[in-house]
């Protein structure tokens, strides 16, 4: 069965990211057009689905980790259709006043989360935003219009699983520039990547096949190396263990393995705050 809305906007001739990713993970907001991607997605990279869920897991524990540096306030690019374990449920088992902006240009991706947060009746403490990461003023601007952001307080920006849709001349580069500039001192940024670095044998000619075949979908992928992937922190200090294959990034103790190296995932801290 298909979700019973239609969102404006949403464009059912190709599939989309964003609902794909939420049909990996189990999710119900996503159409045939993008199932049918996802099984040709599991055929081309037989451990897609693993991927996504150790991709989520590691959401998870960046976010347990910034709100034990004290770190309350979250601004999630590219946040995706809401599933179990959005950034501010993980954040509110942890502290009482979490708060976060969601930002999203996808449709379907921005109605969810707005019905989620509208379900849970606590307005003022977290907003969704139907904008594009790129516009990092604009995205900004809106952000703090909610009210929910205290723009002189660390917050944590996360570009989780997403940035690999976006190649250079995009902007992207520049625009992950200045979101790390408007960050107060303190702040963390939170990024997952999909990359050929360090990944051989049959991993590698998958994520290769899974490569060509996004350019089907609205929002082709790229793989940067992991030098690449490392310039996006800028001057941020990387916290130990580095940028490594989000299953190895602070496992939980007794959790399975994961093992792909073709995501990676890190954490940087805005020096002049605390460490």
């Amino acid at each position: 069965m298909d979700p019973d809305f239609l969102p404006d906007a949403v464009d059912l001739d190709r599939p989309n990211v964003a609902r794909i990713y939420d049909w990996a993970l189990g999710g119900t907001a996503n159409w045939a057009i993008d199932r049918q991607y996802g099984e040709q997605a599991v055929q081309a990279f037989p451990l897609a689905k693993a991927l996504a869920r150790g991709n989520r897991d590691f959401l998870g524990r960046a976010v347990r980790y910034c709100v034990a540096q004290g770190i309350t306030q979250f601004l999630d690019l590219g946040s995706g259709i809401p599933t179990a374990g959005n950034v501010h449920e993980v954040a509110e088992d942890l502290v009482d006043d979490s708060r976060c902006v969601y930002v999203d240009n996808e449709p379907v991706a921005v109605a969810h989360g707005r019905i989620l947060l509208d379900e849970e009746g606590d307005p003022g403490r977290h907003a969704v935003l139907h904008a594009d990461l790129r516009d990092a003023h604009e995205v900004w601007t809106a952000a703090l219009a909610t009210g929910v952001l205290d723009p002189d307080r660390p917050i944590c920006l996360l570009s989780v699983a997403v940035l690999h849709f976006l190649p250079d001349v995009t902007g992207v580069r520049e625009a992950i520039r200045d979101y790390r500039t408007l960050l107060a001192p303190g702040s963390a940024y939170v990024l997952s990547h999909a990359t050929e670095t360090g990944v051989e044998g049959d991993e590698l000619a998958q994520i290769r096949r899974l490569v060509k075949l996004s350019e089907r979908s609205s929002s082709p992928a790229v793989s940067r190396s992991l030098d690449e992937i490392a310039a996006f922190f800028g001057n941020f200090d990387v916290v130990d263990p580095g940028i490594v294959p989000v299953g190895e990034w602070r496992p939980e103790p007794g959790a399975a393995p994961v093992p792909l190296a073709s995501v990676v995932g890190g954490v940087g801290r805005k020096p002049g705050g605390r460490k």
